[in-house]
């Protein structure tokens, strides 16, 4: 009787102690996570900008995640729904519609008449100002309509085909607002488009009242502007990974998983293909438009070349350096591609200075070199990515006959070659950071697994 009752009292204190170390490693990371703006201070506010941009990256790879890691469809041109995001918060929040108005009345005089009527004389000449929080659930739709038109046309194509028509539409909407400054001036063309509204919380404006420099005031207490960002940033990344493992663990989410393991398979369990496959596309856009719109606000200054293909591709590097359709993976991901190229650039000069007493080789070019070094490195070491699901069937792994082995269209192969050719391309994930920084000192289902 008494062996049995230590037995119990083993057993539950292992189990104590399990949670107790289960537990740690998470409390550990968020205080780690929150502290960081207060001890990077002291090195400057570029380190916690860096930290803001990768904040934007992982949103962005959480939204492409659901693209590429649930549903398998290969999107070379997810970042024009990050675009479609920020010029929504140019346009809405900023002076550009009074120049749309002043386009219009000189080209179309009827139609500008009606527009300046329908919009009134403070529009005219100031400009739509709209809040950030009312321009980002209009930034989710319009990028989610985007996407379901995107999807629509592509439903029969798999594999590379799809990517050519994906990365044919990014390009498409980064040279619609690089010309759609002629007639009728909406984007402002390559010149882009600046004095873009800060996010407001409360009256407080995260950028700092003017004449504050750039200083924050939250209930007596003063903090940098970039800092303000970071945590506001971490709270919708937080809230993003919220979502994301809501939808990979619902009927949804395992009605993607099966479309991605077998589409075949997967209909003739009776799950609508062409439906699953619309959301999937409209929802990870929406993510994007979301992140597009705080980008905008964010930095205050939006333009065509923030929106290459290579960036399209540099976040599909990053779902697939952590691990496809691992949310834990692709933030690690994320964070990897957007925040290390930017730490070698502001590190790799002064320590050769130290060592060797000149610069042998530029910053740019050993972090574009060191990036493609490691994305061939882990396609050819770690093909699941550096922190796969531990669940093996919900990976997506290139194989021989399509995925995980079985007769499959080849998405997990395709996948892996847009990676290579970010690598190919040695252009870092970090394109935005550097435009962005330059830019803003020139402007102060019901189904089952088959």
């Amino acid at each position: 009787m008494s062996q049995s009752h230590s037995h119990q009292q083993t057993a539950y204190t292992g189990v104590s102690h399990h949670d107790k170390r289960r537990w740690i490693m998470p409390l550990l990371l968020t205080l780690l996570v929150l502290a960081f703006p207060f001890v990077a201070a002291p090195f400057g506010n570029s380190w916690v900008r860096i930290a803001d941009i990768a904040l934007l990256y992982i949103m962005l790879a959480l939204g492409l995640n659901i693209v590429v890691g649930f549903a398998g469809l290969l999107d070379l041109g997810y970042i024009a729904f990050f675009a479609i995001g920020a010029y929504l918060a140019g346009l809405l929040a900023s002076p550009q519609f009074a120049a749309v108005i002043e386009s219009l009345q000189l080209e179309y005089p009827a139609a500008g008449a009606w527009l300046l009527q329908l919009a009134g004389q403070d529009i005219a000449s100031g400009g739509i100002h709209l809040s950030v929080w009312l321009i980002v659930p209009i930034a989710a739709a319009v990028a989610g309509i985007a996407g379901a038109l995107l999807g629509a046309p592509t439903l029969k194509l798999r594999g590379d085909y799809l990517a050519i028509v994906t990365l044919g539409f990014g390009e498409i909407i980064r040279i619609f607002m690089n010309n759609l400054n002629g007639p009728v001036n909406i984007t402002n063309g390559p010149q882009g488009i600046n004095l873009i509204d800060p996010v407001r919380i409360g009256g407080v404006s995260l950028a700092g009242e003017p004449g504050s420099g750039g200083i924050v005031q939250v209930a007596g207490f003063a903090m940098p502007s970039v800092n303000a960002y970071y945590f506001l940033f971490l709270l919708l990344c937080v809230a993003t990974v919220f979502c994301s493992n809501r939808l990979q663990h619902s009927r949804l989410g395992r009605a993607w998983i099966a479309i991605r393991e077998d589409e075949i398979a997967a209909k003739a369990m009776g799950i609508n293909v062409r439906n699953m496959k619309l959301l999937a596309f409209a929802m990870g856009a929406s993510f994007g438009g979301v992140a597009g719109a705080m980008f905008g606000a964010f930095q205050g200054f939006v333009s065509p070349e923030s929106f290459s293909l290579m960036e399209s591709i540099a976040v599909l590097a990053m779902v697939v350096l952590g691990g496809i359709g691992h949310i834990p993976g692709v933030v690690l991901g994320a964070l990897l591609l957007a925040a290390l190229p930017e730490i070698l650039r502001h590190t790799v000069e002064p320590v050769q200075m130290a060592l060797f007493g000149s610069i042998w080789i530029e910053a740019e070019v050993l972090r574009q070199l060191l990036y493609g070094l490691a994305l061939v490195l882990i396609m050819l070491a770690r093909p699941s990515g550096l922190w796969p699901s531990p669940r093996r069937e919900d990976r997506l792994m290139p194989s021989a006959d399509g995925i995980n082995g079985k007769a499959g269209d080849g998405a997990a192969d395709s996948i892996t070659t847009g990676a290579a050719i970010s690598a190919s391309g040695a252009t870092s994930a970090s394109n935005i950071t550097s435009a962005s920084s330059d830019s803003s000192t020139a402007n102060p289902a019901s189904g089952s697994r088959a």
